[in-house]
């Protein structure tokens, strides 16, 4: 019975699975922030006069954009492409969903993000872990920069040739 319990520790403390951990973690955190994205798309008519818009842009305008980043970043967070630059985008705008949260009272429903307060919180806690962190290395990502690795470790070996 000890050995098992040995085994089980020494085990996974000398093996850890960063990697497949990370891929589960942007295909949630990427999932969750879509059927976000979608909700916001098929409630958009009742979103959109309840929404100020920004940066002179009107409101149907500023929530096409909104949802055309949400959209853009899921799928990028869920491929591993440019998932460092994909989490701050909507990292700004669950510190912006927060704040619109912090500022209603809790009985007022704020159709704008579609969550409960606290959502946006979590969802800035998982993508600052993934800007720290980094994708993994089953990411297209990782593909991507082990393929210019390699062409640059040719070219090296062919300049000293």
């Amino acid at each position: 019975m000890t050995g098992f319990f040995k085994n089980l520790f020494l085990y996974s403390v000398g093996h850890t699975y960063s990697n497949l951990s990370r891929l589960f973690l942007r295909l949630f955190t990427g999932i969750m922030f879509l059927q976000l994205c979608i909700r916001q798309m098929l409630n958009f008519d009742a979103i959109v006069p309840t929404f100020q818009g920004f940066l002179g842009m009107s409101p149907e305008a500023s929530m096409t954009v909104l949802v055309t980043i949400e959209l853009l970043c899921a799928v990028c967070i869920m491929l591993g492409l440019l998932t460092r630059l994909a989490v701050l985008f909507p990292m700004v705008l669950m510190l912006i969903a927060e704040h619109i949260f912090m500022a209603t009272p809790a009985t007022d429903p704020n159709p704008l993000f579609l969550f409960q307060p606290g959502y946006p919180v979590m969802f800035i806690g998982i993508f600052v872990y993934m800007l720290l962190a980094g994708p993994g290395k089953i990411s297209l990502d990782y593909i991507i920069a082990a393929h210019f690795t390699e062409s640059a470790n040719d070219e090296e070996v062919l300049d000293n040739a």
